[in-house]
């Protein structure tokens, strides 16, 4: 292994103007190694311990996302990576892992003061790759963040749209299973001898009470106990299937004194075949009110993607309710906010003027709040999650509160920082407060939080005319 000169490390274009004394500097202060192919430089979470500046080979550097390790990028010779100045970092972020056979310089950051101190232009130097580095990885993450935040809500959609989309199948083929038995049913109405008027009365008697509420409050009590004062009714007049007749009959809101009205008009012999006939009507419709319903359902959803992204909209500014962003953001979390168990306690002010905002942008505010309050219930398997809005002066404030266990007060301090988490490694960029920052700085704004355990609070305000 030759020990590297100051002109070859000139060589480098970071440090092409550095002056030879300097770098002869840094060479006496550092120290020379090798490390074999597949050997961990640093892993995650390990203090940093220094600068490395790669000779020979590669040193190929992965992040932890979820439980998989993702490639970010390989430093190969020539390339200044670990501790720079004026750095915050304190731990490492990543795999450090050699390609190939690695040779390397060591520089501790133990003699990093006296460098800043003593050694102007190759501090200087080292900064501006500092620069250069965070600006391309800041670039990466806030593409990573958008596509996590894409992959939850990606998720939390199939979700929401898997059981509507069922419903349409599962109602699609029990409907088409109960045509099939109409004919039968068909045959006995038609036994029937019913005079012209009967049959017009007792058809207006069944859409009447069609367009009835249904009664979808009823208690299981309530409802076994009419269904059980319809079933003796019925078994009085000997009425066939009369306990899915009754079932039926109360989930649309039959009474007794409905089915005393249809008997007036019917000859006693032909009582079972008319409430047998009617009830076929019943299941029809409710098997097609549940297919309008699921599907109607996925339409909502639908548009609250479309609504939640803008994607038929410009990307300028432009006056918009503010909650409609904010419903569509919880349309698309509703099923993380089911599965935590959450209650939503909405506040909103319905009399704030339409805001002139960059509606698509703020979306990704209210996304990124909503989960990580969503986050930090999670640890008490339940929580409420509160929506506050309302006018402060020329500006709306929106303010969202979890009832989590609070943001500790060591940490208060950094939790806007890029690259701060406080979730375990793999689970969180560190990014997502960092994107809410730059959005409300974007349009003016101010964001503002306040914790204690039990109650952490982000306020986010900006102007209503956008200026």
């Amino acid at each position: 292994m030759d020990k590297i000169s100051p002109e070859w490390l000139q060589t480098i274009a970071a440090l092409q103007d550095v002056p030879l004394v300097q770098l002869q500097w840094l060479i006496d202060n550092s120290t020379q190694h090798v490390l074999e192919e597949g050997g961990v430089l640093f892993k995650p979470g390990e203090p940093i311990k220094g600068t490395f500046v790669v000779i020979t080979g590669a040193i190929r550097f992965c992040i932890l996302q979820g439980k998989e390790l993702l490639e970010l990028t390989t430093f190969e010779s020539k390339a200044v990576t670990g501790y720079l100045p004026f750095s915050r970092a304190k731990k490492i972020v990543g795999l450090g892992e050699a390609v190939s056979q690695l040779e390397y310089l060591f520089f501790p950051v133990e003699r990093m003061d006296e460098m800043i101190r003593t050694q102007f232009e190759l501090t200087q130097a080292l900064v501006h790759i500092m620069t250069s580095r965070v600006r391309d990885f800041t670039a990466f993450e806030q593409q990573n963040e958008k596509m996590m935040a894409l992959g939850k809500l990606s998720a939390g959609l199939a979700h929401e749209l898997n059981n509507p989309a069922a419903a349409v199948v599962r109602g699609s083929a029990s409907l088409l299973a109960h045509l099939k038995l109409t004919p039968e049913t068909f045959k006995k109405v038609m036994a029937i001898q019913l005079t012209e008027e009967a049959v017009g009365l007792l058809n207006d008697q069944l859409f009447a009470i069609l367009k009835r509420e249904r009664p979808n409050n009823l208690t299981m009590m309530q409802r076994s106990s009419r269904e059980d004062d319809l079933m003796e009714w019925m078994a009085e007049y000997r009425i066939a299937n009369s306990s899915e007749v009754a079932e039926n009959m109360v989930e649309f809101g039959f009474t007794l004194q409905d089915l005393d009205n249809f008997k007036k008009h019917i000859p006693l012999n032909s009582v079972s075949a008319v409430f047998n006939w009617i009830n076929n009507n019943l299941v029809t419709e409710k098997m097609v009110m549940d297919i309008a319903a699921a599907s109607r359902r996925i339409s909502e959803l639908v548009g609250a993607v479309k609504n939640f992204t803008h994607m038929d909209q410009g990307h300028g500014k432009q006056y918009a309710d503010i909650h409609t962003g904010i419903r569509n953001t919880l349309t698309m979390m509703q099923f993380k906010i089911r599965q935590g168990n959450i209650s939503l306690d909405e506040q909103f002010d319905t009399t704030l003027p339409e805001v002139n905002a960059m509606v698509g942008e703020l979306n990704q505010v209210w996304t990124n709040l909503i989960d990580n309050a969503l986050d930090a219930m999670a640890v008490n398997g339940t929580g409420i999650l509160q929506l506050k809005t309302r006018r402060d002066r020329e500006c709306v404030e929106v303010t969202i509160t979890d009832n989590g266990p609070g943001i500790p007060d060591e940490v208060m301090s950094r939790i806007f920082d890029p690259f701060f988490t406080t979730k375990e490694v793999g689970k969180g960029t560190g990014l997502g407060l960092d994107v809410v920052t730059r959005i409300v700085n974007q349009h003016k704004g101010s964001i503002k939080v306040s914790s204690r355990p039990g109650q952490t609070s982000f306020m986010v305000a900006f102007p209503i005319d956008g200026k």
